[in-house]
């Protein structure tokens, strides 16, 4: 796939006029998907696709377009000469864009991982094994992820990963489920087996009656799953220069009063050891890591091309939504085998679902607690708990009333495939925290 993206790029660059530039991107993937119901396989498929997209530029105009690939130099040629003049012609009735800024000097990089994982009748035996007798729901999706970048000016990038995200419940009946996640770059049977083994204990829990807890304040421990709802409204605005500068940024108090978070959080956008690219549609190649926050204090920006004209800022390769790719929060002390006994008397929650900012400058999210969510008294669980909202500002969670971060932590691989699998990855603790608000 490498060389014919090169060939591609080659074939653009003979259809070029003048003083014109291009840039382009490839997005590809060879991927297995299967779908589980009642642990049992109700559809598998495999996709290959590759997506080309193509900015044309002449000065300070430009236009931008995709075509789909089919791997027939043939045809694909065609396609891309029938682009480049749709384009052409729409770029003479454009304005001169201001903001404009595409690499010219960044280096051509590589970075090809080799595949560690299983055939997918592999994967799908043991994961039918691990589960014999429960009600499984969920999609397998593993393969490969490829990105590329050229330009007309010569730069070349590449990129090849090979991921599996297993996307899973375990259904009880009527609204009872406890969900999970498997995903990372190697396939290991004994944390699969060890996940459903939880999963099926907290299952078995789930069929008591459930308890309804009043609105107030209780200690609580965020699983990962949990966290990752947390963190990724944090990406909403809350990272990028244009939302600083805007004042729009949920995170505006650390900005504008000094604000800070608990001195054990410390959040990155670590692009070394995630899925995404290296490189993002402009060219330019992202570090391998930005500090967020660190030690509770904000740090830097995610700084996109077309800000760092319009705010005189240098990029760091940030994509135009300004929001990270591949987070990665430092672990704590916490062991995972101490939560429910430091935990104590409260909440144990595995996930949150349709969180939102109930007050933005403030940092305040609000959303529901979901699947398993347990009421727990001496370190013991006791109960499940009917399903609640909370309401918390980030300063309180991750702040002051952050008692503890777990050592371990888990890489959350986005189950997203609508279009294409997703290359957005996280990798969090748990987080012990006290006087976690719940309103209804």
């Amino acid at each position: 796939m490498r060389e014919y993206f090169d060939e591609t790029a080659a074939a653009l660059e003979r259809l070029l006029r003048g003083g014109e530039v291009f840039t382009c991107t490839l997005a590809a993937e060879d991927s297995d998907f299967v779908r589980f119901n009642r642990n049992r396989v109700r559809q598998a498929g495999s996709v290959t696709q590759r997506w080309l997209s193509v900015d044309l530029i002449e000065g300070r105009r430009h236009a931008g377009g995709g075509v789909a690939l089919s791997g027939d130099r043939e045809i694909d040629q065609a396609r891309l000469a029938r682009l480049v003049e749709q384009l052409r012609e729409q770029r003479q009735h454009l304005p001169e864009d201001p903001y404009l800024l595409y690499a010219t000097d960044a280096p051509s990089t590589e970075r090809l991982e080799p595949s560690a994982l299983p055939e997918a009748s592999v994967a799908v035996e043991e994961i039918e094994r691990v589960c014999d007798g429960h009600d499984l729901v969920g999609i397998y999706a593993a393969g490969g992820i490829h990105a590329g970048f050229a330009s007309s000016l010569g730069q070349r990038n590449w990129m090849s990963t090979h991921s599996f995200n297993l996307d899973w419940s375990l259904y009880l009946g009527g609204d009872r489920a406890v969900k999970g996640g498997y995903a990372g770059f190697a396939w290991e049977r004994e944390v699969l087996e060890n996940k459903v083994e939880s999963a099926i204990e907290q299952l078995a829990v789930l069929g008591q009656p459930a308890r309804t807890i009043r609105p107030g304040r209780y200690r609580v421990y965020l699983a990962p799953a949990a966290m990752d709802e947390i963190v990724g409204m944090l990406g909403w605005g809350g990272f990028g220069l244009r939302a600083h500068r805007t004042k729009t940024t949920p995170l505006l108090r650390m900005i504008e009063d000094g604000a800070r978070l608990h001195a054990g959080v410390s959040l990155a956008e670590n692009t070394a050891e995630g899925v995404a690219a290296a490189f993002q549609e402009s060219g330019f190649v992202r570090p391998g890591r930005v500090a967020l926050i660190e030690d509770g204090a904000y740090r830097e920006c995610l700084v996109s091309p077309r800000s760092a004209v319009e705010y005189g800022a240098p990029t760091n390769g940030a994509s135009a939504g300004e929001s990270p790719h591949s987070v990665d929060m430092a672990p704590g002390t916490l062991a995972a085998g101490a939560v429910l006994r430091e935990l104590g008397t409260g909440l144990l929650v595995s996930n949150l679902h349709y969180l939102n900012f109930s007050d933005r400058t403030a940092c305040r999210t609000t959303g529901m607690t979901r699947f398993a969510t347990f009421w727990v008294e001496g370190g013991v669980i006791q109960a499940p708990v009917n399903v609640m909202r909370f309401d918390e500002t980030v300063y309180r969670m991750l702040g002051e009333n952050l008692v503890a971060l777990t050592a371990e932590r888990e890489m959350l691989l986005d189950p997203l495939t609508y279009g294409a699998r997703s290359t957005r990855s996280a990798r969090l603790p748990g987080a012990l925290v006290d006087d976690f608000t719940l309103t209804l």
